[in-house]
């Protein structure tokens, strides 16, 4: 691990172990993100977060979903991260008085209006800044520090160096993305989509125009349209690169963050059980033997299987490499090797599970499990949930499959 004092500007704190922090999205990726490692999750109710399309919980569910996350030492930080209009404080209001009966570990907020209400209502309950509030130094996480904050979420624009300088000059906690989809605008605050389809993302409503194909267009020739690249795709103008950090978790540790954090509420448990899977085994194997520490090239390999653009670091290091557009006319990764959860053990090497993608009696597959490598199995046995053989099992169905080993609820299942 490099010295802290080559990449700090201020002294930093002795370095310990980091919370991993990952989204859920619903219910099934809460359980997710549990049963792989992370130690706290975010999550949404109906309203006033920045993914009204991620599913998100009723107020019931959420109740529940604390339980859970508390019954399992998870700790679950509820966001409520938009900026509010006028004619939404007294549902704001409304709002925060039930998060306080459900209680989370803390809320994620971004509107300095919902951090007084906050304040008043729900006092017991901590306020964690989201990153649209754009902390850039450590005066302005003092400054929020002194609003009762908690915790921010640091600006993604910032080096590691200006971090670690912020965490060596404040108590506050930090909070960093270490891994996901970046957003083109600053600190994600975008209007290309309130433009153009009248979608605000500020609002959790973004249509994602950034991902969108570009050509220029000549205004005395309307009807041709010419590619900004030298070839017949188009060009992706706005559309940024995945994040990924896998290669500098000593870096990010030796900064002292308090939380390393996945970006994601949106995406399937496909990506969420590989990506917290392999950052909890990387974190742990650091934590382990620091001088000892390498990292594993299967880390790599298992973050190329998931949906995702193609991999850069951001700004952390080099701001040439997080300024450059992913020119990829498609997204990366094995989609359709994914076929399925484990939804319950049963004897002898057979487990019921959630078929997502076709599987044949003949696949070979894989198994992605909390804590050990990849196991790997011939499908042995195949049978629907009356006891009939199959020569294949079709998506949205169960069916019982015989494995080589036994596996746990919850765990993956993918074709090799």
């Amino acid at each position: 691990m490099p010295d802290i004092d080559t990449i700090s500007e201020g002294s930093a704190p002795v370095p310990k172990k980091p919370e991993l922090l990952a989204p859920a999205g619903n219910r099934e990726k809460l359980e997710i993100a549990i049963h792989y490692g992370a130690d706290a999750v975010y999550l949404a109710g109906k309203d006033f977060s920045l993914r009204n399309y991620s599913g998100n919980f009723t107020d019931t569910e959420l109740e529940h979903a604390v339980a859970l996350a508390r019954s399992h030492n998870v700790k679950t930080y509820l966001a409520c991260n938009i900026y509010s209009r006028n004619n939404e404080q007294e549902q704001i209001t409304t709002f925060l008085e039930k998060i306080g009966k459900i209680n989370p570990d803390a809320v994620i907020i971004s509107d300095p209006g919902i951090i007084l209400q906050s304040r008043k209502i729900i006092p017991h309950v901590d306020i964690h800044l989201s990153t649209q509030a754009n902390t850039t130094n450590y005066n302005s996480a003092r400054f929020w520090q002194t609003l009762g904050v908690r915790r921010v979420n640091l600006a993604r624009e910032l080096s590691l160096r200006e971090i670690a300088g912020i965490t060596g000059r404040v108590d506050i906690e930090t909070e960093v993305f270490i891994h996901g989809a970046m957003c083109i605008s600053y600190s994600g605050r975008c209007l290309l989509s309130t433009f153009l389809t009248n979608r605000d993302s500020n609002r959790g409503l973004c249509s994602h125009p950034c991902r969108w194909q570009y050509a220029v267009v000549e205004e005395l020739r309307p009807n041709e349209f010419y590619p900004v690249t030298e070839d017949k795709r188009g060009t992706y103008i706005f559309n940024s690169k995945d994040l990924c950090m896998i290669s500098h978790i000593p870096e990010l540790i030796g900064a002292g963050i308090t939380s390393l954090k996945i970006e994601g509420r949106m995406k399937g448990i496909h990506y969420l059980a590989a990506v917290v899977k392999t950052y909890r085994d990387a974190i742990d194997t650091y934590m382990d033997d620091p001088a000892g520490y390498r990292v594993n090239p299967q880390w790599h390999q298992e973050l190329a299987q998931v949906f995702h653009r193609e991999y850069s670091t951001g700004f952390f290091f080099d701001t040439s490499d997080a300024g450059t557009p992913n020119y990829q006319n498609t997204h990366q990764g094995h989609i359709h090797s994914f076929i399925g959860k484990i939804l319950k053990p049963l004897k002898d090497g057979c487990h019921l599970v959630e078929i997502r993608n076709k599987i044949r009696r003949t696949d070979r597959v894989q198994i992605l499990s909390p804590g050990i490598s990849l196991g790997e199995s011939a499908i042995v046995g195949l049978w629907d949930t009356d006891g009939e053989s199959l020569d294949h099992a079709q998506p949205n169905t169960r069916a019982v499959l015989q494995l080589e080993n036994a596996f746990l609820s919850h765990d993956i299942v993918r074709k090799i």
